[in-house]
């Protein structure tokens, strides 16, 4: 039986994912194409849920350095750059950068570096606020803890991310993903509360703290955000 997975094995299976199997599909919710019911659910959700994580942020970000972890294809890269703050935006996905760079408005392109790597990698500098939807709900509350831990230095007010919420039903889907073997299945997202992520933290001496922000359910889509403050 295999270990428990690792932030780095973690990583590099959604890596995997996103470049050989997913790209389209997500190229194609991020956009305004027609999508199917359930694809819609969920690209209001991500709408919604985008809205609440900006939310969190001052409206005027000028002067403020801003990441964006697991951008994606760039719609939060851009509202962000809106606000006039610097932003990187970096994902794990190459191919998704490629998509986020040809779809970064002309106006907003001096204000965005886009990244392919790791969103931890030192060299990125350090950051007045960061944020990462859907980009942190494939890992344990260890590596989570982990995450907030690697983070914390380099971060001068807050870090807001969402999480798949403990839900009976994502909990019932969870378990059935767990069933089938690795090498036959996209990455699993992993259901979290905040006492469990809280615990993982005082587990790990990560000082901070963390608080629930909203969660968001629309059809298919379900998550939670969550502010981390060192």
């Amino acid at each position: 039986m295999d270990a428990a997975p690792t932030y780095e094995r973690t990583r590099a299976r959604v890596e995997d994912y996103f470049d050989r199997t997913a790209t389209r599909t997500w190229e194609r919710l991020t956009s305004d194409a027609p999508v199917s019911g359930i694809r819609a659910t969920v690209r209001a959700g991500r709408d919604r849920m985008r809205d609440v994580m900006l939310a969190q942020v001052p409206g005027d970000l000028r002067g403020a350095r801003v990441l964006d972890a697991g951008c994606g294809t760039g719609a939060m890269a851009v509202a962000l750059a809106e606000r006039g703050a610097d932003v990187v935006a970096i994902d794990i996905s190459p191919a998704l950068i490629d998509i986020a760079q040809k779809r970064c408005p002309a106006e907003v392109r001096s204000r965005i570096t886009f990244r392919a790597g790791d969103m931890l990698m030192p060299e990125l500098g350090d950051f007045d606020y960061a944020l990462a939807m859907d980009s942190m709900i494939y890992y344990g509350a260890g590596d989570i803890a982990g995450c907030l831990d690697r983070l914390a230095p380099r971060l001068a007010n807050s870090f807001v991310f969402t999480l798949a919420p403990r839900t009976p039903l994502l909990m019932a889907m969870w378990r059935v993903g767990q069933m089938f073997p690795r090498s036959d299945r996209s990455p699993t997202m992993v259901p979290h509360n905040l006492r469990g992520i809280e615990r993982a933290m005082y587990a790990a001496d990560v000082a901070g703290t963390l608080r629930a922000v909203e969660r968001v359910n629309s059809g298919f889509y379900i998550s939670s955000a969550l502010e981390f403050r060192p």
